[in-house]
């Protein structure tokens, strides 16, 4: 912990510091889907909105850097972190101006005023498939891999710790002309209902497919996409041009209750993923078909069937889904 802002270096390894009571886990063990991505960026923003960043640290072993992990050590030392919130399945910290640039421009009173509404740089985190967050005190033992610690003002550390190292870590200037990260698809929880046809109607494809298609819909992964087609009575191989209007519509009101209802219960945890406060979420007992292979349907007891589509293993019950 010598290091100097922006270098990159070794980081040590330790116990996971998930069960430690000084420690706010943030951490998802399978794909993170869109109620998951939004515990945790929630959680984050709760924790860290109007938190400068005083150090940064990069491990050195092979991560999906965005751009190279120098570069984004020297962008972040000195940032105020104005807010936290998710766009797809990213995370995404919006910025203001670095410390020094700040006392240039005449202190830093004047440049927090300004900064309440002008970002001028972004953070962004994709957890993959093992990624996690963690809003921790500094002399909690760095857990084995542990691949950036950023050191706030407050006194806390934010850690990125990604076993598999599917995450991916980007920094943005926005304020040299870079251009604010976007979510690829459309919102699920805001989309409106000629929106949502629009996107289907014209496609060939197997409707869960679609759902997964990020260019389409961000956020939604296979979880959601099962539970929201059934909630809608689809099975999931019909093809997109093959729904009529009513159905679409069906299907866009599920895929928003169900995420919202996923969100209230703050998430699935399926495998190990727990919120904000190291709690796991409540929303896989609520699952109706997700992982539920075999076992009767909670409206018709009919068996819940197993389908490959699109690459993923797909729940369906064959009588209340058609």
């Amino acid at each position: 912990m010598q290091s100097k802002a922006g270098n990159a270096q070794q980081l040590g390894s330790g116990r996971c510091p998930l069960c430690d009571w000084r420690s706010a886990a943030l951490y998802n063990g399978a794909m993170p889907e869109l109620p998951e991505v939004e515990t945790v960026a929630r959680g984050v923003d709760r924790r860290l909105r109007g938190d400068r960043i005083v150090q940064v640290w990069f491990g050195n072993r092979p991560q999906s850097f965005k751009n190279p992990p120098a570069r984004q050590a020297k962008g972040l030392a000195g940032r105020a972190i104005l807010a936290v919130h998710r766009a797809g399945k990213h995370i995404v910290f919006e910025l203001g101006a670095a410390a020094d640039a700040a006392s240039k421009r005449g202190g830093l009173r004047e440049t927090s005023l300004r900064q309440k509404n002008e970002p001028e740089a972004q953070w962004i985190v994709h957890l993959g498939m093992t990624g996690r967050l963690l809003v921790t005190a500094p002399d909690v033992p760095v857990a084995p891999h542990t691949h950036a610690r950023l050191a706030l003002a407050s006194g806390s550390e934010l850690r990125f710790q990604d076993p598999r190292r599917f995450g991916r870590l980007e920094f943005r200037d926005l304020g040299s002309g870079g251009v604010a990260f976007e979510a690829p698809g459309a919102e699920p929880l805001s989309i409106g209902a000629r929106e949502f046809a629009e996107l289907f109607q014209e496609r060939r494809m197997p409707i869960k497919a679609a759902l997964l298609n990020q260019t389409l819909l961000a956020g939604v992964g296979n979880i959601y996409a099962d539970e929201s087609l059934f909630e809608a009575g689809i099975r999931p191989r019909r093809r997109t041009n093959r729904l009529n209007a009513a159905e679409l519509e069906r299907l866009r009101l599920a895929l928003r209750r169900i995420l919202n209802d996923a969100i209230r219960l703050g998430g699935s945890s399926v495998s190990d993923y727990v919120d904000a406060g190291g709690e796991r979420g409540f929303f896989q007992l609520e699952h109706c078909v997700y992982q539920r292979t075999g076992e009767p349907c909670r409206r018709c007891q009919t068996p819940i069937r197993r389908i490959e589509l699109a690459g993923r293993g797909t729940h369906y019950c064959p009588q209340c889904q058609r």
